[in-house]
């Protein structure tokens, strides 16, 4: 494979390498190279692989206009390849704006196998970027009940392109819940699994992601979550 670049970029912990299209063809990444990268003790480490891949806007001479755009595959740890991932997408406009291809109040139409989500840079500086992401339309399915031991647990089944299974008040054993929620029929493509406790006022998540494992922190799941807790009655729409 020989000697190529790539950088590694994290959101609130939840971390990837991103490389590039140019320096990385698009037919040298297999399922085996991400789980090797990821690899924490043999490899780089990270959550996945970000392949960015610059469609148009960056030439100045783009047909499209000033319209900045690129496509965006990921890969999980384990090589297996997601829809969409929201602090993915935020990782690639910090990366971006790195570059000096990408300036703050500008916007860069991100394609990934979910669809096109918008990102704007906000701010860029030496201790980060803020970055805001239009996240497409949430769809919420009928709540599910799993059976966790000898307790009744609810599953809110949602939809952010990417599959989440969201569990407020989780109680019993961790993983005998996240497995429980992974075996629902509903979910045949898997799912990122959300635990969720109220505490005064706010919510606290922790998530399971689909071909990660635990991870720090989900854009996707964020989304989820709030969804479901304006559905449940646990928060405000509009706030």
């Amino acid at each position: 494979m020989g000697r190529r670049p790539f950088e590694k970029f994290q959101g609130l912990g939840n971390d990837f390498l991103v490389v590039d299209a140019e320096r990385w063809p698009e037919a040298m990444m297999t399922p085996a190279l991400a789980r090797a990268l990821c690899d924490r003790h043999l490899g780089v480490g990270g959550d996945g692989v970000l392949w960015v891949q610059r469609l148009h806007g960056f030439d100045g001479a783009s047909p499209q206009g000033d319209r900045r755009a690129v496509r965006l595959v990921i890969w999980n740890a384990d090589g297996t390849r997601p829809e969409m991932c929201g602090n993915g997408v935020r990782c690639v406009v910090d990366w971006l704006a790195h570059q000096g291809t990408l300036l703050e109040g500008e916007t860069v139409a991100v394609h990934t196998d979910a669809g096109v989500r918008a990102a704007t840079l906000l701010h860029h500086g030496a201790n980060g970027s803020r970055v805001a992401v239009e996240m497409g339309a949430i769809r919420l399915g009928p709540n599910e009940i799993v059976r966790v031991n000898d307790d009744a647990v609810e599953v809110t089944p949602v939809d952010v392109g990417n599959p989440h299974g969201v569990v407020f008040a989780p109680r019993g054993a961790v993983m005998d819940t996240v497995d429980a929620v992974r075996a629902l029929a509903v979910f045949p493509h898997g799912v990122n699994v959300e635990l969720v406790d109220e505490e005064a006022g706010a919510l606290r998540v922790r998530v399971n992601e689909r071909g990660v494992g635990w991870t720090r922190a989900c854009g996707t799941g964020a989304c989820a979550v709030a969804a479901a807790a304006v559905r449940s009655g646990r928060a405000e729409a509009g706030r």
